[in-house]
């Protein structure tokens, strides 16, 4: 994503910069220049702002879609750890079953 919006930036101003320079080394009168970059600088200024936008709703999405995928990790963690739990559990169990049995039979 960062490498994508790098060249986005990369290339308006690029394209700002060119136009600029072909506006200015035109033949034309002064007050036409004037307004061509005048004009130049409001899409610039427009096309950065829809840039920005666009960038805003890609990391808000990325987000969302890595908050839900850290929430099922989360979810898979807690559900394997209560399995092992149990497994634990069945197991200490047994062993204690075990103990039991043979403390019996040590007391006969």
């Amino acid at each position: 994503m960062s490498n994508n919006t790098n060249s986005a930036l990369g290339l308006l101003l690029g394209g700002a910069i060119g136009a600029t320079l072909g506006i200015l080394f035109a033949p034309d009168k002064g007050s036409n220049t004037r307004k061509k970059l005048r004009d130049e600088a409001i899409a610039t200024k427009d096309n950065i702002a829809t840039s920005a936008m666009d960038l805003k709703e890609q990391v808000a999405n990325s987000l969302t879609t890595k908050k839900a995928t850290l929430d099922a990790q989360l979810e898979s963690v807690v559900s394997d750890a209560s399995y092992k739990a149990d497994d634990v559990i069945t197991t200490l169990e047994r062993k204690l079953k075990d103990l039991k049995e043979r403390n019996k039979k040590l007391q006969k």
